[in-house]
């Protein structure tokens, strides 16, 4: 049978480092979990009492497209509690993870062949959803001088640009860009009438700085966001995305026919979760933690070439003075230390060979003993 090239997208690494582990558990090895970007801890308390208040209630069936009313209510006054901004509640579109937000976003923002570029390290979907979608990402080779962040220069020089995305926090990095950075890249696409998507699923986890939205800068800008990570709801798929008002509409007619609406049931969980502050705050104590613990452990075990994160959970370290091949290092590690670890090349087909990712989003406990394994092993291989 025939196939699109759209399907020829590459493989996501990390899922393939996840069945090694588990292949590694299944025969007996007791392994610590860094390669998995999702919080150890469920959805807030509060949030599972109210599914299952309105599962007693009556049937869960369709929402309209662009999700509850209340909850995209209740997602505007998050902005203005975290950053002082005061947007419509017509303006959220609430999506079934942020995934599709981002086939939302493109979809709206973009035609087919355009060229939309995207910082290296970064998350991998975007460059696949991309081609999917008959686009074409333009990558940008970022710097540790940079932070691993995109630079008006970087735009600059990037040729017939339709979009712009940037990720503030960063995955692999956790890196920030301030507001000057940012207000900057955003002047620089609206100079040159490009498409500006801000990534903003990490927003809420960060170390001494608040991040800053895209939103406080300008309205014409597409803004997503997830209840994935601060909200502690992974495999809930719920996401949202903020879009300028000319926009809302030719995004619902989207939404509408691509997906019809997000999941009732994960809906119901996200508008409890917004109110669940204490416990999401002891979350992101316990990332600190962890972060702290990383930090002081992977120089002693060798891999002291790390840009410190200033939001998510992760770090990202460049090996090249261990090995040029981070996929076989990765394997030794599960293997030798007991520890699971995403090789860079997930993150930049360039140059991720020489790059390792070790997400801190587990309990405090296994990240320790996580840390002093990899202490061990790094000490044992003479690095």
């Amino acid at each position: 049978m025939r196939t699109s090239t759209r399907g020829e997208v590459d493989p996501f690494i990390v899922m393939d480092v996840m069945e090694a582990a588990r292949a590694a558990e299944a025969a007996g090895q007791h392994v610590i979990h860094m390669e998995v970007g999702q919080p150890g801890t469920p959805a807030p308390a509060a949030a599972r009492a109210a599914l299952a208040q309105a599962m007693e209630a009556g049937p869960l069936g369709y929402t309209v497209a662009l999700g509850l009313p209340a909850l995209r209510a209740g997602i505007a006054n998050l902005y203005r509690q975290w950053y002082g901004v005061d947007i419509s509640p017509e303006r959220v579109v609430v999506t079934s993870g942020s995934s599709a937000a981002f086939q939302l976003a493109f979809l709206s923002l973009f035609d087919a062949g355009d060229r939309v570029a995207i910082g290296d390290p970064g998350y991998p979907s975007y460059r696949n959803i991309l081609k999917a979608l008959s686009l074409q990402p333009v990558r940008i080779e970022t710097t540790a001088a940079a932070r691993y962040q995109p630079t008006v220069a970087d735009v600059a020089s990037s040729a017939d640009l339709a979009g712009l995305l940037v990720a503030s926090p960063a995955n692999p990095t956790g890196t920030m860009l301030d507001r000057t950075a940012l207000g900057a890249l955003i002047g620089a696409a609206h100079d040159r009438g490009i498409g500006f998507v801000s990534d903003e699923i990490y927003h809420g986890i960060d170390y001494g700085t608040r991040a800053v939205t895209a939103l406080e800068i300008s309205d014409e800008v597409y803004v997503i966001n997830s209840f994935s990570k601060y909200f502690s709801m992974t495999g809930w798929r719920v996401g949202w995305m903020v879009v300028p008002e000319a926009h809302v509409r030719r995004i619902e007619r989207l939404a509408q026919n691509l997906f019809i609406c997000p999941s009732h049931a994960a809906q119901v969980v996200a508008l409890a979760a917004l109110e669940c502050h204490d416990e999401l705050a002891e979350n992101v104590q316990t990332y600190a933690r962890n972060r702290a613990l990383l930090l002081e452990a992977l120089p002693k075990a060798g891999f002291d070439r790390i840009a410190p994160p200033d939001g998510a959970f992760y770090i990202y370290g460049d090996v090249s003075g261990v090995t040029k091949d981070s996929r076989q290092l990765a394997a030794q590690i599960l293997a030798e230390a007991g520890v699971a670890v995403t090789p860079g090349v997930d993150f930049d087909p360039a140059r991720g060979h020489q790059g390792l990712r070790f997400s801190y989003a587990g309990r405090t406990e296994d990240m320790a003993e996580g840390a002093a394994r990899l202490i061990a092993w790094g000490q044992a291989r003479g690095t």
